[in-house]
């Protein structure tokens, strides 16, 4: 699966490293109401190219899922700041 690796030169490996790298951060960088959304552009840094078609929870299903997150957030970012910013289209 990551054979092109084996066949990149020193600096394409470095460049794609910068590039995983870029990302990686765009993906972490994420705030806010982005936390949200599927982000398919992440997964486009592999060379493998596939359309996936994520499975996706029914509506309570959902938003249990969602409550969780959220949830999780407080735990693991209780000093995060908070927003009070609602969601505009």
């Amino acid at each position: 699966m990551d054979e092109d690796l084996e066949r990149m030169t020193r600096e394409e490996l470095i460049d794609e490293a910068k590039r995983l790298r870029q990302g990686i951060r765009e993906h972490r960088d994420c705030s806010g109401h982005d936390l949200c959304w599927h982000h398919p552009a992440l997964w486009a840094l592999l060379p493998d190219k596939t359309d996936p078609v994520p499975v996706v929870p029914e509506w309570p299903e959902f938003i249990k899922g969602c409550i969780k997150y959220r949830q999780s957030l407080d735990e693991q970012a209780p000093n995060a700041p908070r927003s009070n910013e609602s969601y505009d289209e």
